[in-house]
């Protein structure tokens, strides 16, 4: 397993694999702000705005590679408020799932972090679907649980879901 931070180039160059794994992970049911049904053309759009994003440096790209495919992406956005220049979002932790269970949410999870704080960033944030597989991976890794909004998004497949807020200080 290889965990990479991407360049704006390299985030273009991936987003044929980024795509399959987002088109994935919803098909899958993961609440990540997409509706299903969900094609790997519904994907592009979102990925090449990613890019634009890691250009601009708002946002930091990490991917896990197996076998020279990507299986797994999370971001950091890091570009804040003048008021929040120590914190930074985390977003779209996806691991696809074929490649669950080996471990590339924790890699993944670690790298962001780490770099983060390189940046100078002390604290993270992010929300994920209440009741999800994905809500119980970040206890494990030593975020703290805020708090649960009702009713916050959709599930892909629709009907509402509550997120749960989580945040990790990390310097």
């Amino acid at each position: 397993t290889t965990i990479r931070l991407l360049d704006a180039t390299e985030a273009r160059a991936a987003i044929p694999d980024l795509c399959d794994v987002l088109v994935d992970c919803v098909d899958g049911g993961a609440s990540v702000g997409f509706m299903q049904p969900y094609t790997r053309e519904d994907a592009e759009p979102y990925w090449q705005a990613v890019a634009e994003s890691v250009a601009s440096g708002a946002t930091l790209l990490f991917v896990a590679e197996l076998e020279g495919r990507v299986l797994g992406t999370v971001q950091i956005g890091a570009a804040q408020m003048p008021n929040q220049p120590h914190r930074a979002d985390l977003k779209k932790l996806l691991v696809h799932r074929a490649a669950r269970g080996k471990g590339l949410a924790r890699l993944l999870m670690r790298a962001a972090e780490e770099e983060a704080a390189r940046r100078g960033k002390t604290i993270l944030v992010l929300d994920t679907a209440t009741g999800s597989d994905a809500e119980a991976i970040y206890p494990r890794l030593g975020w703290e649980r805020v708090g649960v909004i009702p009713d916050y998004a959709l599930w892909p497949e629709g009907g509402f879901c509550a997120s749960t807020f989580f945040y990790k200080r990390i310097a």
